[in-house]
């Protein structure tokens, strides 16, 4: 009997626990990459470049310019500018600069 009270009281805080836990979570806007923003991209340092660069494109960032392993993105909308420089497949840095280097 005692172990059958033990397992209810266990089973009723687990399932508590997954509800809770539910409510926490916050899944990014329908179509919105979960990382960057629409004037910040420096969180895409690091990432592959052929996987975030459709991410960067849903933040509403277009490429104006390349040169060489280095890409100028710019969101019309925000006025963002970002640098990009690619080594070894990924995004190896990421600056924000002013809207005018675009």
């Amino acid at each position: 009997m005692k172990k059958l009270l033990a397992l209810s009281i266990a089973l009723a805080v687990l399932s508590g626990c997954g509800s809770e836990q539910s409510v926490k979570t916050e899944s990014p806007a329908s179509g919105q990459p979960s990382v960057g923003s629409s004037t910040d991209l420096t969180a895409f340092e690091g990432a592959r470049a052929g996987q975030a660069e459709m991410g960067i494109q849903k933040l509403g960032y277009e490429l104006v310019r390349s040169k060489g392993l280095t890409s100028y993105w710019f969101n019309r909308s925000t006025g963002a500018c970002a640098e990009i420089t690619t080594s070894d497949g990924r995004y190896s840095k990421v600056t924000m600069l002013p809207a005018a280097d675009c």
